[in-house]
């Protein structure tokens, strides 16, 4: 049990007198060694201070810095790319509206026309922007319509998004470039991604059809009946699902 003095407190005899000179010793030991640890510690920082300033400096202006760049750069190069995009995604419109002016207008989307961006102006010039990686999707569909399929590849490869219906519109369009390109393991392999990616009632039927077909067109029989079972039983009032019955006898087949 520790030992104090009081006022005007005197020990009994020697023995007592003894332990209060030892603790006194040992208190002292204690504040010695607390007094070289806050020494040592303080000469460390008067040492280190420029780095210890530097760091706090660095992580301040880095702060700042992302502020300010989301702020005063990020921000309005979103809003121009924004209103960029506008322009050519009239001409994409256009285009699927005109049979005889498509493959003009989808090239339009593309490249613009004007003193506009198209879609590619738009990738290079405003990389990093919600605005690009759209661009991006929509030069993939632009690609594959004009049947330029490798680009079509490229472009939606590039584009992410978390979106139901965009995400796996991309993935199923790569789905059919690889199609077209008579790659049908990586076509098939694309429209599982794009059926795995939502289970919307406008994607996962359509792209689960497209991977029947497919997969009966391989010669993978049971495959397709599963494909084609699952438009019956979850998409039962979709488009594909109307003559469903018809594509499972011939995966029965």
């Amino acid at each position: 049990m520790a030992t104090y003095k009081k006022r005007g407190f005197k020990p009994k005899n020697k023995a007592e007198e003894a332990q209060i000179e030892e603790h006194d010793s040992t208190t002292a030991e204690v504040f010695n060694t607390l007094d070289e640890g806050a020494s040592k510690t303080e000469a460390w920082v008067q040492k280190n201070q420029n780095y210890i300033l530097g760091v706090i400096g660095a992580v301040a202006i880095g702060v700042l810095a992302y502020l300010g760049y989301h702020q005063f750069i990020q921000k309005p190069k979103e809003a121009a790319a924004a209103n960029e995009l506008f322009y050519p995604q009239q001409y994409f419109d256009q285009a699927l509206a005109s049979e005889a002016e498509r493959d003009s207008l989808f090239t339009l989307a593309l490249n613009g026309a004007e003193g506009k961006y198209g879609f590619l102006d738009i990738i290079e010039e405003y990389s990093g922007t919600k605005a690009a990686n759209l661009a991006k999707y929509a030069a993939g569909m632009t690609y594959l319509n004009l049947k330029q399929y490798d680009q079509a590849i490229s472009h939606l490869e590039s584009f992410s998004s978390d979106d139901d219906i965009m995400g796996a519109m991309a993935k199923g369009g790569i789905g059919d470039a690889f199609s077209q390109l008579n790659q049908p393991e990586d076509a098939l392999d694309y429209y599982e991604k794009a059926i795995a990616h939502s289970n919307n009632d406008f994607t996962a039927p359509r792209f689960l059809y497209k991977a029947g077909v497919l997969a009966i067109e391989m010669g993978q029989k049971g495959k397709a009946l599963d494909y084609f079972e699952r438009i019956k039983e979850e998409y039962p009032n979709s488009q594909e699902g109307n003559n469903i019955d018809a594509l499972i006898g011939m995966a029965q087949n």
